[in-house]
């Protein structure tokens, strides 16, 4: 409850800011792109299966963590991919960039653990299930590793901290936004395995705030720290089947960017 309460206060001081910025008619000033890597924390989850009348059970408190894959830079150097990457496209809205709307994504996974300790509810088969048991990747192994693939649109601030006459050399970011998330889970039940297709399962939350240093005058680092609300409302499962669960998690991300920035030209005078 204290998360949620936490995450409903930052919106609101977000969303205040954002009513404040627009009262003012926006000046579409340059864009920016981002590119770089994120390590993720989630919660626990009660993991909800169901499938007709074959299953219909819950794994409570189920511990799932990340998977980075930078050893994936050995292999295929040139697929920057496959680790957990984050994306930004931003659009300024006024002169001095302090203010934007950004398109947010992150490449994270989540992978539950195997062979922890869970409770199980409900009933698979007809039998009743109220115990706790050891989650075999036989019997139930489940991870969204071609993604959790969070997508945010989010407004994004600036507050400068360091500058000079000609540029901004570092400044506070803050973000706040929402999205959809479009997983593409890899699910096994009762030793029936699908890798399935990307799919919109359900909604995000979440907020971001860190450090943008600019080395040179349109190239910029950001390292961000990022937090929120995922809510799975369907995932695909195997044979027809879906499962449910919702979590908070954390970000650790580092970010390479680099801004655009649209000059306009100057209208010429004529003289008569």
């Amino acid at each position: 409850m204290m998360h949620k309460s936490l995450l409903l206060a930052v919106f609101l001081v977000a969303g205040l800011q954002v009513n404040a910025q627009f009262f003012e008619k926006p000046v579409f000033s340059g864009v920016y792109l981002q590119w770089g890597y994120n390590r993720d924390k989630f919660s626990k989850s009660d993991i909800h299966f169901k499938n007709g009348s074959e299953y219909d059970f819950t794994l409570h408190q189920a511990v799932a963590h990340d998977k980075p894959d930078f050893s994936g830079f050995k292999n295929t150097p040139l697929d920057i991919t496959i680790p957990q990457n984050s994306l930004r496209i931003g659009v300024y809205l006024n002169k001095a960039h302090t203010h934007a709307i950004e398109l947010n994504y992150d490449h994270a996974k989540y992978v539950v653990t195997d062979y922890q300790q869970v409770h199980i509810t409900g009933q698979i088969g007809g039998e009743q299930m109220d115990k706790d048991t050891t989650l075999k990747p036989s019997f139930v192994h489940f991870e969204h590793t071609n993604g959790a693939n969070f997508y945010h649109l989010n407004y994004v601030g600036q507050e400068r901290i360091w500058h000079n006459k000609k540029r901004t050399i570092a400044s506070f970011v803050y973000k706040a936004g929402a999205g959809v998330v479009i997983p593409k889970s890899d699910v096994t039940i009762m030793g029936k395995r699908l890798d399935n297709r990307l799919h919109v399962a359900g909604y995000i939350l979440g907020v971001e705030t860190g450090l943008r240093i600019y080395p040179l005058k349109n190239l910029f680092l950001e390292a961000t720290v990022k937090s929120g609300f995922a809510n799975y409302l369907n995932v695909l499962t195997v044979e027809g089947g879906s499962a449910r669960h919702h979590f908070y998690y954390a970000e650790v991300i580092g970010l390479l960017g680099y801004d655009i920035n649209f000059k306009k030209k100057a209208k010429a005078v004529t003289t008569e």
